[in-house]
């Protein structure tokens, strides 16, 4: 199961009861398709940007909460309930990729020719050094 990024934007207003709640309700709907949340993240109230307009009004801060879970790749058609919900402004759901960083993902034998793109003469040619003496030759003879 690949992992995902939920982020939840709530009104400003919202209880930490209600934020629980809703927390809660889609922890169990992933929980229910074999799903496992594995970690929770609440950034607190956050300025936002530009105002969001809900009917009830225009809203410049919202309650910023961050769920990591995995999950079946059909999660995002299944959270479309989230956009019923009142209590939110936005949500979000993102999916982590696979991506591997830093050289202690590589064999060693990638180690080596990656590192040696980098070496000193293999970025500064010898052929830059020619082309700017020719260009000074051509300005002493004027």
């Amino acid at each position: 199961m690949p992992l995902y990024d939920c982020m939840l934007l709530l009104k400003p207003n919202v209880k930490q009861e209600a934020l629980l709640d809703l927390v809660a309700r889609v922890g169990k709907h992933v929980y229910a398709r074999n799903g496992v949340l594995t970690e929770l993240k609440s950034f607190g109230t956050v300025q936002l940007g530009y105002g969001i307009r809900k009917r009830d009004g225009r809203y410049y801060q919202g309650q910023l909460t961050q769920m990591t879970m995995m999950a079946t790749p059909n999660i995002n058609k299944e959270l479309h309930y989230l956009n019923k919900e009142d209590r939110l402004l936005r949500w979000l759901l993102v999916k982590h990729r696979d991506v591997k960083f830093g050289l202690e993902f590589m064999g060693e034998d990638d180690v080596k020719s990656e590192l040696d793109k980098f070496r000193r003469r293999s970025i500064y040619d010898d052929n830059d050094d020619d082309d700017e003496e020719e260009e000074d030759e051509d300005d002493e003879e004027y």
